[in-house]
């Protein structure tokens, strides 16, 4: 893996969302904002929608990576491909027919993304990868930020890894929940190579040297790991 793929996504979630525009001008080194979508179905929470991340859009320095925790998600994912977005992650749990939805965000200018929750297996959407940008696959329970890491949940990036290595695939695997300087480097080790961090950035007192470290962290665990192609 080249040092270049190590990316840090901060989840605004963790936010002053009193004062976004300032918040993601605090973060102008991160590689994109991970912006959460929970409409308080498909997750027990709610947080924002597509008219506020389209504000986000015209105001933030970085890319956009919207993560649609919601219900309903065939239908309302390609808005937020239209907003502009660099890339649209859906839940697999929650699409009824993703390689079509992965398909449509594509033909709109993002790229595709397809989350897994702790529990979902990657096994059955192995034949699914090549229509996606990236794999996400979640490291806590979708819905809140701040929660701790899930070990469980790395075996599942080292065979996912192992799968787009396989099929010599050009895919990303993104990690979220519980990404701290300690975590990055299991995730990093295992073959994810995107990482959303909330609480570790936001909770600093400088976001920016916050990804600076996480960044460092999960290129030191790359180091150590033959070289991986996303």
């Amino acid at each position: 893996m080249s040092a270049q793929t190590c990316r840090i996504n901060p989840s605004i979630l963790s936010a002053d969302f009193a004062n976004l525009e300032a918040e993601l001008a605090r973060i102008s080194n991160a590689d994109a904002a991970h912006v959460d979508v929970m409409d308080n179905h498909f997750v027990p929470n709610l947080t924002l929608g597509l008219p506020v991340v389209e504000r986000l859009q015209k105001v933030s320095p970085v890319p956009l990576d919207a993560h649609l925790m919601i219900a309903e998600v065939d239908r309302w994912a390609p808005a937020y491909a239209d907003l502009g977005l660099s890339s649209v992650t859906f839940h697999v749990e929650a699409s009824s027919a993703p390689i079509k939805l992965a398909r449509e965000l594509r033909a709109r200018g993002a790229k595709a993304g397809m989350a897994l929750r702790p529990a979902t297996p990657i096994e059955p959407y192995l034949d699914i990868l090549p229509e996606l940008d990236m794999l996400l696959i979640m490291t806590v329970e979708p819905g809140f930020g701040g929660q701790s890491f899930l070990d469980v949940t790395v075996p599942k990036i080292r065979r996912a890894r192992a799968a787009i290595q396989g099929a010599d695939l050009d895919l990303a695997i993104q990690v979220d929940g519980g990404i701290t300087e300690e975590t990055i480097t299991r995730a990093a080790e295992a073959g994810a190579d995107v990482f959303v961090a909330g609480s570790s950035v936001y909770g600093k007192p400088s976001p920016a040297d916050a990804i600076e470290a996480l960044r460092a962290g999960g290129l030191l665990a790359m180091s150590r790991q033959p070289a991986h192609s996303s």
